[in-house]
């Protein structure tokens, strides 16, 4: 046989092209438009409904960037088309390739009634199927002239980021507004040619299938009538049925599909038009869901569904009514898909509670897995939480996208730092907007790595970010692929029942241990600085206000608890803890209001908690520790005067002066407290750092070395640092005169400024109090540079063979080699408050109060030596997609901690974060709980969500090793209870003799205790 493979492929590229997809509609006639321009931002439908409309022309350019405009259609379905499948197709004129990020549209009924949404890829709203003729359409239709922001290769600054700079020139061109006909025989035979060629040239060329379909396409064509395709139709799928029927072989690997629409809750857009995203998808869902009964739609974050609930009801009851027929499945289980490695341990705790009870209170429906598809990298803690919180499973595929290593696994289970194994599974379609095409089927199977032991995958099916979720046409592919021979089997189903049949199949699946490491996007850790800094401050005054909350309704009469204040606080800081968010890649609108909202929430919360502290009653001075652990140290009085004094951890004293074990004495640029003596250069840097109690030098070289880097990843400006950013770097130059600000028995400062690059200026105070090894470092920076990163160094005296940093309930260790292609993947990494690095015998911790991004190396001196460096990740300048992002003022503190444990590091980050409060207040109650045991840390203290009364306490392990304790209780109990982390009970948790709780803990293992209050003894 000749082979005639090209000429075949060729001809029936063109025919289906060219010819068969323009037949799908068969006949139309213009709706007329009328459109009215909202001003400024988005209205309620009556206020568009009642607007004056004007005549609007085809091709036409609309809409300002991030403006609103209403379109006003009319029409009606010709007596003709009686009979007939008839649709309103609207093109806003599209653009770009990709079908999110752009112009969208939700077409809503004359009575304001949500129909569908209109998208690139889904441009039809139904009318009749069948049509009586002369039906009249009427549609309000809002349409979202949002900007692409990923236009130009997403590597050129744009001001489209932010609708204060985006200007008002319209960026589109309305194309199409008709009634039409679909003739379902070509719309089907399209899609029939579209998976039949799909398929073929995804087999190899020796494969006697792919020779099958083509030959069968050639025969396809001769029967396909180019003056009357419709008509032709029918034949040239008779012709196509017999290759779409043979089935699939035996062993062919099975594709779970789940419907999907991965919304990010802000990103290249704002949170306000996020809302009408959701509205517009879960609109074109729950179309669908009437249209195919054998849909299944998966859909996460919580805070989605409540802006829909509020804002759209008619689409909320739709959605209720989906979930109750099964097609519908709530997933999840957190407020939001939140950042993988940055939000605090209480907070990712807080995610996991908040969503799952809202799919319990709002469906009835416990949902059983994690669903983070699109976070960068994810915690070594997440195994245990998502335990806790009542999950089975675990899923993403973002590590697919690992710029060195290929992970080895695509199901597996994976370890937490606790021990604690969750079953987990990457897509190895690798996508999350997956539509069955045969590319992607071809990927899946290839990429599989369980072959031999697994047989399935799942494919979360559905375009993205505004691209309007699931389509028919991925539907139609998902039926056809069902069983066809040469193609994986395509199933749609719940994603529970595909991990239960994984799990069933193959219980004995890989163990990966630790971190699941994106080696890619580690700039995130830095970016938006201080979105980050509003996120740590917000998520320590809600400890500071549940706690003293706590306290004043255990010990003040009359005080309410404000449970529903902190539950609104406490979403607002979950939603923005989003990955495109909290990580610092959105647009500057996004970072510009998560500003603003952390600022509003920290003034709540600071009245919150001084209504409670006022309600232990006034009186004197008193110091307030909301930290985990006793504390001596030196506060401020509200004059400003230092006091040392020592306070108990949760609880207070009074404010009077303690005798500090050594006073501060301050020689020119040199500050000595007993325990330190730090030696400053004339350049500004540390000289030396002398540890008296060891007897030894701290650093190998100058001491936090300020130093700025280049800094332009090749793609994704704010999500990455590449490697080479290494390559070219500038020291700081020298300071100005080196001043001494503070020379007090108990406080010494030295204030150090520099200025450089384009007008930049930092301002850094170094401090050393009476008492404390730690030396503060507190920075004022006026930002003004563009694609560079700061780093802070401190060159260490120390040979550490790996590297320990804080993440949530507990820490993980890294090697500071790079031995292998992993070790070296990782030049830039996480930490929470601390990072520690030491030898045996002797460690040294780096703690802060904003920053996440670290680097730590190590290299061998000319004396033999080992200099161990710890490199803060300061503030970087980003210019896609916020030009400006980071410019401006930064205030922050980190600090050098010489001597130290890895317990000391835990109880130092614990301090910088939680500054000791003075306030007035009478008497001093007990501390709601106090706990002994090293190692035993209390993360939460607060009343039980559902109003009972009871204080529910979340501790932790915190040195990664077994620790064993008694809580107890600064009131009368009556009973204790270990919970889940939604605060059900698991088991009693039982009391000794002293009315204490026992606690055994492994290492890093996260306890919750639900604590009932007994009567209060009677007074004498």
């Amino acid at each position: 046989m000749h082979d005639e493979r090209r000429r075949i492929e060729e001809r029936a590229e063109r025919l289906h092209t060219q010819r068969i997809r323009p037949a799908t509609y068969a006949a139309s006639v213009p709706l007329a438009v009328e459109a009215w321009q909202a001003p400024g931002e988005p209205v309620p439908f009556a206020e568009a409904a009642a607007a004056p409309y004007e005549p609007f022309a085809l091709r036409t350019p609309w809409g300002p960037p991030w403006g609103t405009t209403w379109f006003r259609m009319r029409g009606r379905v010709p007596a003709e088309w009686a009979g007939r499948r008839v649709e309103a197709v609207i093109d806003l004129g599209f653009a770009g390739g990709w079908p999110g990020n752009q112009a969208e549209a939700l077409v809503h009924r004359a009575d304001g009634t949500p129909l569908k949404a209109v998208n690139p890829f889904n441009q039809y709203v139904p009318v009749a199927r069948p049509a009586t003729g002369g039906e009249t359409v009427h549609y309000l239709v809002e349409a979202a002239s949002n900007p692409d922001i990923l236009a130009d290769g997403f590597a050129v600054p744009t001001p489209l980021g932010d609708v204060l700079t985006a200007g008002d020139r319209p960026l589109y061109v309305f194309e199409r507004a008709d009634l039409a006909v679909l003739d379902e025989q070509v719309w089907h035979l399209d899609l029939d040619l579209q998976v039949l060629r799909e398929l073929m040239v995804h087999l190899g060329e020796h494969e006697p299938r792919r020779h099958e379909i083509l030959h069968t396409l050639d025969r396809a064509m001769d029967a396909l009538d180019l003056d009357d395709v419709a008509g032709s139709a029918p034949a040239v799928r008779a012709v196509l049925a017999p290759a779409l029927a043979r089935p699939a072989h035996a062993s062919a690997h099975t594709v779970s599909g789940v419907g999907h629409a991965h919304i990010d809750s802000a990103w290249l857009w704002p949170i306000r038009e996020t809302r009408r995203k959701a509205a517009r998808t879960f609109s074109n869902v729950t179309s669908l869901a009437d249209e195919y009964d054998d849909f299944v739609f998966a859909c996460s974050q919580a805070q989605q569904y409540e802006w829909v609930r509020d804002g759209y009801p008619h689409v909320w009851e739709r959605i209720g009514r989906a979930v109750r027929k099964g097609q519908w499945a709530p997933v999840g289980g957190m407020w939001v898909e939140a950042d993988g490695n940055l939000p605090g341990g209480e907070a990712l705790a807080r995610q996991l509670v908040h969503g799952k009870r809202f799919f319990m209170e709002h469906f009835g429906i416990e949902t059983r897995g994690v669903w983070l598809p699109d976070s960068f990298g994810y915690t070594a803690a997440y195994p245990q939480l998502a335990r806790l919180a009542g999950n089975d499973w675990f899923l993403t595929q973002k590590i697919s996208w690992n710029q060195t290593n290929r992970f080895p696994h695509h199901t597996f289970w994976w370890e937490g730092i606790d021990g604690t194994r969750i079953f987990t599974h990457f897509p190895p379609v690798d996508t999350y907007n997956a539509r069955f095409s045969g590319e992607e089927m071809d990927r899946a199977v290839r990429n599989y790595a369980e072959k031999g032991a697994g047989t399935r995958s799942l494919a979360p099916f559905g375009w993205g970010d505004g691209g309007g979720g699931p389509t028919r046409e991925i539907m139609e592919r998902a039926r056809r692929l069902a069983d066809l021979e040469g193609s994986p089997r395509v199933v749609v189903e719940h994603p529970d029942a595909f991990f239960a049949k994984a799990r069933e199949e193959y219980p004995d699946a890989p163990v990966w241990y630790g971190e699941l490491y994106l080696e890619l996007h580690r700039a995130t850790y830095t970016s938006q600085a201080r979105t980050k800094q509003g996120n740590r401050r917000c998520e320590h005054r809600l400890r500071e206000t549940e706690l003293w909350a706590t306290t004043a309704a255990l010990h003040a009469p009359g005080y309410a608890y404000p449970y529903e204040r902190l539950d609104r606080l406490w979403k607002t800081v979950l939603l923005h803890q989003f990955h495109d968010i909290l990580p610092g890649s959105s647009i500057a609108w996004v970072h510009r209001e998560a500003e603003a909202e952390y600022a509003r929430v920290a003034r709540e919360l600071e009245e919150l908690t001084a209504e409670a502290v006022a309600a232990l009653g006034d009186g004197a001075p008193r110091v307030f520790n909301t930290g985990p652990y006793d504390r001596a140290e030196v506060v401020r009085t509200p004059g400003g005067a230092p006091v040392y004094v020592k306070v108990p951890a949760g609880g207070s004293a009074p404010l009077t002066a303690a005798e500090p074990p050594h006073p501060v004495t301050v020689t020119g640029r040199v500050l000595d407290n007993g325990l330190v003596r730090v030696e400053i250069a004339e350049d500004g840097t540390l000289a030396s750092v002398a540890d008296l109690r060891a007897d030894r030098e701290v650093l190998a070289g100058r001491g936090n070395l300020l130093r700025l880097h280049t800094d332009l990843p090749n793609y994704w400006d704010a999500w990455d640092i590449d490697k080479h950013y290494r390559n070219r770097h500038t020291d700081l130059p020298d300071a100005g005169p080196v001043t001494v600000v503070e020379e007090d028995p108990l406080v010494g400062a030295v204030r150090v400024e520099r200025s450089f690059g384009r007008g930049s200026r930092i301002t850094q105070t170094i401090t050393l109090r009476a008492g404390s090894p730690r030396i503060d470092v507190e920075t004022d920076i006026d930002w003004h540079e563009t694609e560079k990163i700061l780093k802070a160094c401190f060159p260490l005296d120390l040979r550490a063979a790996h590297s320990s940093a804080e993440i949530q309930f507990g820490h993980v260790q890294r090697p500071t080699h790079t031995n292998t292609s992993w070790e070296a993947a990782r030049f830039e990494v996480s930490g929470h408050r601390w990072v520690h690095v030491g030898e045996p015998g002797y460690g040294v911790a780096v703690v802060n109060d904003s920053t996440y991004g670290h680097d730590v190396t190590r290299t061998v001196r000319e004396d033999g030596g080992t200099t161990t460096t710890i490199g803060l990740s300061l503030v970087r300048a980003p210019r896609v997609p916020d030009p400006e992002a980071d410019q401006g003022r930064h205030r922050f503190t980190y600090a050098l901690l010489p001597g130290a444990t890895v317990g000391d590091a835990v109880a130092e980050g614990y301090a910088l974060n939680l500054p000791l409060r003075v306030a007035d207040a009478a008497g001093a109650p007990e501390p709601v709980v106090s706990v002994t045991g090293e190692g035993v840390t209390v993360e939460a203290v607060k009343l039980a969500d559902d109003a009972s009364g009871d204080v529910v306490v979340r501790l932790y392990e915190s040195r990664g090793g077994r620790a064993a304790g008694v809580l107890h209780a600064g009131f009368p109990l009556a009973g204790a209870q270990v919970t889940d982390l939604l605060e059900r009970p698991l088991h009693d948790a039982g009391t000794d003799g002293a009315g204490g709780v026992p606690l055994a803990l492994r290492p890093f293992q996260i306890l919750t205790l639900r604590l009932r209050r007994g009567a209060p003894a009677p007074r004498s």
